[in-house]
């Protein structure tokens, strides 16, 4: 029985040996073959390492390149629909990576981290050189992350003859530093490797001057180099009432009943919580005719200030200065919003006149931090009367419409080195949303205080530009 089991194991290892020695055979012949290839003009790959359709900066370097038409590759994971011109424009092609086995995630961290990391180099591997039918002139890279894909990119772009761009949104180790503190040896060596295949490349872009300034001094980048801030795309816009209106009564579906409480009461599709329509007429054969004798859409007078944040629910972004914030503000509006009773023999005469707005606060995005900050919210706004804050997870197309329908943005990102700007204040402009940013080192290149936003430092300023911010931009209780 033994000598049997001995002779199987023997002959498996044989079948794998011969298996991997003719494997290994055929990508040495097909690699050969590639390197033997011209790149072709006018191509690129666009390598993503995460979601593609929450990448925005990329998903608009693919479509600006297929309107060029650029052969464009996205490559990346599938996740979020992406913008619809990236499935329409003829000259794209979405490529997504596999994820690795559902079995890696039932085995210890120890095992499953390296298996996950080879998996991932060996899909973006066999993407770039077998999966594009011929070398692109260029591979732009996303950095960060910068472990393994901008060695992946430096390798594949010598051996194919691609040239490599990289697009710096921030520092790879700056990252890692908030998990794991600045001097521990990982960092240093996450710092080292992103120095390393980081600064040889064909062209460098970079999201502010501040970091094209620090790494052309402290790394010494060579290859071409330009900085370029980020703008809305072009649909990007201001939402009229009636784009308001069709918005919510879309989302108005799956507002929980604790919510719809504290919000004015909808009756959809005539009236949501911010708008109504006015002109239903008292009697009408049929919902049909009901709906094209009613007139335009109007904001309520009684609706609530709509505030919108994105986050990554990530270290860099503080949602606790924002929580505290609204714990100041749900103070605030008690303490000034007044009874005013024009006959104090009946409550039945009483008003409430609201000075300051009731707040509903939306917060869109996923991370890890989401639940811990999402379940304190919930114990403390059992309490509060003034403002509710929700979490969101929106389409690609509904994204701007609601920035374009809320009255005010608040933007929470803090930077890891202090280098990047997020993208999130710049969809707010395009949308004509009025922002709120937590200041940091480079926030000047893109919101000047006073003049195109309002800049805080901690939660008693935010509370205070949201006092200031809501009855100046007009959302006040009157």
């Amino acid at each position: 029985m033994i000598v049997d089991q001995s002779r199987e194991i023997h002959g498996f290892l044989k079948f794998a040996a011969l298996s991997f020695f003719v494997l290994l055979v055929f990508l040495v012949v097909n690699v050969f073959k590639k390197v033997r290839q011209t790149p072709k003009l006018r191509s690129v790959a666009i390598l993503v390492l995460g979601d593609v359709g929450r990448s925005p900066r990329m998903m608009y370097h693919a479509e600006s390149f297929a309107k060029l038409k650029f052969n464009t590759y996205l490559i990346g994971y599938k996740g979020s629909k992406p913008i619809p011109s990236l499935t329409s424009l003829p000259y794209i092609r979405l490529s997504y990576l596999s994820e690795p086995p559902s079995f890696v995630t039932r085995i210890p961290f120890a095992l499953a981290a390296p298996i996950k990391i080879l998996y991932q180099i060996s899909t973006i591997l066999y993407t770039l050189v077998f999966d594009i039918p011929r070398p692109p002139e260029f591979i732009m890279v996303q950095n960060p992350p910068s472990i393994p894909t901008l060695a992946l990119v430096w390798l594949v772009g010598g051996i194919m003859g691609s040239k490599v761009i990289i697009d710096w949104h921030n520092l790879g180790y700056s990252i890692l530093a908030l998990k794991l503190g600045k001097t521990h040896p990982l960092v240093n060596i996450a710092k080292r490797f992103e120095s390393i295949f980081g600064s040889s490349a064909y062209a460098h872009l970079f999201v502010t001057n501040a970091m094209r300034n620090r790494l052309v001094q402290e790394w010494g980048l060579i290859g071409h180099k330009a900085v370029l801030h980020d703008r809305p795309p072009s649909h990007f816009h201001k939402c009229p009432p009636l784009e308001v209106h069709e918005l919510f009564v879309r989302l108005g579906r799956s507002i929980p009943p604790s919510l719809a409480a504290f919000l004015p009461s909808a009756s959809l599709p005539y009236s949501t919580q911010l708008t109504e329509v006015h002109g239903l007429p008292p009697y009408s054969t049929s919902h049909a005719s009901a709906l094209s004798s009613l007139s335009t859409p109007s904001l309520r007078k009684d609706r609530p200030a709509l505030l919108v944040s994105s986050t990554s629910w990530t270290p860099d972004e503080d949602f606790g200065v924002l929580l505290e914030a609204l714990k100041l503000y749900e103070s605030r509006a008690r303490e000034v919003n007044l009874i005013d009773c024009e006959n104090s023999q009946s409550k039945r005469n009483s008003e409430e006149r609201q000075v300051l707005p009731r707040i509903w606060m939306i917060i869109t995005g996923k991370g890890p931090l989401k639940e811990r900050y999402m379940a304190e919210v919930d114990l403390l706004q059992k309490s509060w009367q003034y403002v509710r804050c929700t979490s969101l997870w929106l389409e690609a197309e509904d994204y701007p419409l609601l920035l374009g329908s809320a009255d005010l943005g608040i933007s929470l990102h803090s930077s890891s080195s202090a280098l990047d700007l997020p993208m999130k204040i710049v969809d707010m402009f395009g949308c004509g949303l009025p922002v709120c940013a937590l200041d940091f080192a480079c926030l000047p290149e893109l919101v000047k205080d006073g003049i195109n936003g309002l800049v805080f430092n901690n939660a008693s300023q935010l509370a205070e530009h949201l006092e200031v911010g809501l009855v100046l931009y007009g959302i006040d209780g009157d």
